[in-house]
């Protein structure tokens, strides 16, 4: 649950770049924004996994 909520809090924070990317066309908010999203592909990996060994430990 722990990296859930990292994940959370991953992108809550890049929602300002977001913002700066997108409406205000800040080429180098684009760049920390695909950073946080390369961050946040990594860790909904690593969830993934763990809800899959979970789920198979139940069986």
């Amino acid at each position: 649950m722990e990296k859930f909520k990292t994940l959370k809090e991953l992108i809550l924070s890049a929602e300002s770049d977001a913002t700066a990317f997108f409406e205000k066309n800040n080429k180098a908010a684009g760049t920390r924004l695909r950073n946080a999203l390369q961050q946040a592909k990594t860790l909904a990996q690593e969830v993934r996994n763990e809800v899959t060994a979970k789920k198979n430990l139940q069986k």
